[in-house]
């Protein structure tokens, strides 16, 4: 009776303890991230699986989200998942266009930081003139200059003419930020016509740039 009862403990330790490491792993180093929308597109799609570095940015205390300590910076090109600024229960995700200190400004769709046009190779348009989206009282397309303030960010989503982002609510804070998006490990289209091509396959193990 003794060893059966020692075999069940051991068992459930051994769930605790891989439970626990689980929790500090998604805590601190790893995220899975399912791409819901199709503001990324064509970078990332609806169904795409992703890989998020929780360490990329920010250490958080698990739970109550405060950052413990800084390890890096995101930059200008990086495409990364936050808290979304209006609504903290809910990740997004967008690309990085502008950091602290720097001035934003869009022209007509093109975008100029501290008053010099960049080469944004991220973003992409509908043929035609697109509406002005999501909140039709502002000009998406034209947003005059605006100074980022230190420890924020100023983000896009690739698919500029469906993407709610810094244009609409404003900055990224440092505190909300989750991580930096690494690698598709998995890709499902729902829309697909048979089951043969619901998996993706080409898209697997696609680094995220």
């Amino acid at each position: 009776m003794e060893k059966k009862k020692t075999k069940t403990r051991e068992y459930i330790e051994s769930i605790l303890i891989a439970a626990l490491i689980a929790l500090l792993v998604r805590s601190f180093v790893i995220q899975a991230y399912k791409i819901p929308s199709g503001s990324m597109e064509p970078t990332l799609l609806v169904g795409d699986h992703l890989l998020v570095n929780r360490m990329s940015y920010v250490v958080k205390m698990p739970f109550i989200d405060n950052v413990l300590f800084t390890t890096g910076k995101p930059k200008r090109g990086d495409i990364i998942v936050f808290r979304y600024p209006e609504d903290p229960t809910k990740d997004y995700i967008k690309r990085v266009i502008a950091t602290g200190g720097e001035t934003v400004e869009i022209r007509n769709k093109a975008i100029f930081i501290d008053g010099k046009r960049i080469k944004d190779t991220w973003g992409h348009f509908r043929p035609e003139p697109a509406s002005r989206g999501f909140l039709p009282f502002i000009d998406k397309d034209n947003i005059p200059p605006v100074k980022v303030p230190q420890d924020c960010y100023f983000v896009m989503g690739d698919n500029r003419d469906n993407s709610l982002d810094s244009r609409y609510w404003g900055f990224v804070e440092k505190r909300h930020l989750v991580g930096k998006a690494l690698i598709i490990y998995f890709s499902w289209d729902s829309g697909a016509m048979s089951a043969v091509q619901y998996v993706r396959w080409s898209r697997i193990g696609w680094l995220i740039k």
